[in-house]
C-alpha cells in the first residue's frame, strides 16, 4: 500500500473511531443524567404525596388521597406488609401497571424498571398510616417521553457521525497529499537525477518548518556531497590516469627503442634500462601512496608513550644517510608524546622528502612542547609554496609547480596521505610558506598519557 493511501486510511480510521467514541460517550452520559433527573424527580414528588397524605389521612378517604396524586402516566398505590392495598390508582393510559405484582419493602427503594416493554421509574417509601401501620407509598410513574427524547439524539449522533465521516475522508485526502507532496517531488528528483545523470536539489520554501523541509534539507545536503564526491572521483580518476601514463609511455618509448637500437648502442642501452627502472620504482611508489590513501579508514594505530626527540633524531639520522642531506634537530632531549610510532616516522619522512626535494640548503627539525600538545616544525630555505596555492596542497595529485615536481619525482599524494595519517593519530598540520624564501610545516601531536 502506498504512503499516500496509508495515511488517508490510518487518518480517516482514527477519526472515525475518535468520533465513534465522542458521540457514544455523549449518548451515555446524557442518558445517564436524563434517567437519574427522573429518578429525582419522582423522589420529591412521592416525598410531597406523603406529605399531603400524613396530613390529610385522617380526613379524606385513602383511595381520594391517591387519586388526587395520581401520576399522568403511572400509577399510585399504598401497599401493606401483607401486600395487600388500601388504595391503587393508575392514570388512564397505564391501567396494565395495576396488574403487575407488588412487593413491600422495609425502606426507601428508588430504581428504573422495564414492564412490559416500557421504562418507568419506580419509588417505594415507607410512611406511617393513621391506625399506626406502616405502610408502602409507591407510584410508578413511565418515563416513555425521556426514552423517546433519548433515542432522538441517538438517531442524530448516528445521522452526524455517518455525515462527518465524508468530509473526514475528503480531508484526510488533502492531508495525505499535503504531506506526501514534498516526498514525491523527492522521488521526482531522484528519478530525474537516475535518468539524466545529473544532481539536483530540492527547491525549498522559505517560511515552511518543520520536519518535511527538514528532511528535504538533508536530502539536499546529501546531494551536494555525493556531488561533491562525483566530481572529486571524477577529477581522482583523470589525475591518476594522467599520472600513470606518463610513465608507462616513457617505459613503452623506451622499451621500443631498446627494441630497436639497443643492441647496437651500448650508451642507449643503460640510459633506457635506467629510465625504465626510475619511473617503475616511481609507478610502485605512485601505487602504493594510492592504496594507501583508498584505504586509509584501515589504519591499524598502536598508540603509546614514546620519546620523541629519539624517534626524530634516530629518523633524521636514516635520512642523511640514504640522501647525503645536512639536517640539525634542535630542542630538549626529553619529550615524551602518545602516538604510533610507525605512523609518526611515515609522516616525518613524507616532510623530510618534501624539504629535501624542494630545498637545497640546511634542513632544520625544532622538538618543543606546551602545556597540553607537542610541537614539530620541519624547516627548509628552498622555494616555498605561493600563498594562493597553501589551501590547496593536500589536495590529491595538486602539485604546485607541475615541470619542478616531475623533476622531482613527486606524484601529488604525498601531504594528502600525510593529512590522513594525522587524522588518525589525532595530531594537526599546519604549514606557513613564503615564496623563494621557505617552507615551515608544524606538526602537533599528543602528550603522553
Amino acid at each position: 500500500m502506498k504512503l499516500r493511501n496509508k495515511i488517508n486510511l490510518y487518518t480517516s480510521v482514527l477519526f472515525i473511531v475518535l468520533l465513534i467514541l465522542m458521540n457514544t460517550s455523549i449518548y451515555f452520559v446524557f442518558s445517564h443524567l436524563m434517567k437519574e433527573n427522573e429518578l429525582e424527580r419522582a423522589q420529591a414528588e412521592v416525598d410531597k404525596v406523603a406529605l399531603a397524605i400524613g396530613s390529610a389521612a385522617d380526613r379524606i378517604a385513602p383511595s381520594d388521597l391517591l387519586r388526587a396524586n395520581v401520576p399522568v402516566d403511572g400509577m399510585i398505590q399504598l401497599l401493606k406488609e401483607d401486600l395487600t392495598s388500601d388504595g391503587k390508582v393508575t392514570s388512564p393510559s397505564e391501567e396494565n401497571l395495576g396488574a403487575r405484582t407488588s412487593s413491600f419493602y422495609q425502606g426507601e427503594v428508588r430504581e428504573l424498571m422495564t414492564y412490559e416493554d416500557s421504562l418507568y421509574v419506580f419509588v417505594s417509601i415507607p410512611i406511617v398510616w393513621s391506625d399506626g401501620s406502616v405502610v408502602n407509598l409507591q407510584v410508578t410513574n413511565s418515563i416513555e417521553s425521556t426514552e423517546e427524547m433519548i433515542r432522538i439524539l441517538a438517531i442524530v449522533l448516528i445521522v452526524i457521525t455517518v455525515i462527518i465521516i465524508i468530509p473526514t475522508l475528503v480531508s484526510s485526502r488533502i492531508l495525505s497529499n499535503l504531506i506526501i507532496e514534498p516526498i514525491r517531488t523527492m522521488i521526482n528528483t531522484m528519478k530525474d537525477i537516475q535518468k539524466s545523470g545529473q544532481f539536483k536539489q530540492l527547491k525549498l520554501e522559505d517560511t515552511t518548518e518543520g520536519e518535511l523541509v527538514e528532511m528535504g534539507e538533508t536530502f539536499n545536503h546529501m546531494m551536494s556531497l555525493l556531488k561533491t564526491n562525483y566530481e572529486k572521483q571524477e577529477q581522482f580518476v583523470s589525475n591518476a590516469s594522467h599520472e600513470l601514463r606518463t610513465p608507462l609511455t616513457i617505459i613503452e618509448n623506451y622499451a621500443d627503442l631498446l627494441k630497436r637500437r639497443g643492441l647496437e648502442r651500448p650508451d642507449l642501452f643503460e640510459e633506457s634500462i635506467d629510465a625504465i627502472h626510475s619511473e617503475a620504482i616511481r609507478m610502485r611508489e605512485l601505487t602504493e601512496q594510492l592504496l594507501s590513501i583508498a584505504r586509509h579508514e584501515q589504519w591499524n594505530i598502536q598508540m603509546e608513550n614514546i620519546n620523541i626527540t629519539e624517534l626524530i633524531e634516530d629518523t633524521v639520522n636514516t635520512f642523511q644517510t640514504t640522501y647525503q642531506r645536512e639536517m640539525s634537530v634542535l630542542g630538549d632531549k626529553q619529550i615524551v608524546g602518545y602516538t604510533d610510532i610507525q605512523k609518526l616516522k611515515q609522516l616525518l619522512f613524507i616532510f623530510l622528502d618534501n624539504a629535501r626535494k624542494y630545498s637545497e640548503e640546511l634542513i632544520t627539525i625544532h622538538v618543543g612542547q606546551t602545556a597540553n600538545e607537542i610541537i614539530i616544525q620541519i624547516e627548509d630555505r628552498g622555494i616555498g609554496i605561493p600563498q594562493d596555492d597553501l589551501p590547496k596542497v593536500f589536495d590529491r595529485f595538486y602539485q604546485v609547480d607541475q615541470a619542478r615536481s616531475r623533476k622531482q619525482g613527486g606524484s601529488g599524494l604525498g601531504l594528502t596521505m600525510a593529512k590522513d595519517i594525522a587524522g588518525a593519530l589525532g595530531a594537526r598540520i599546519q604549514i606557513s610558506s613564503k615564496e623563494n624564501e621557505g617552507t615551515i610545516v608544524t606538526l602537533y601531536l599528543q602528550k603522553e598519557k
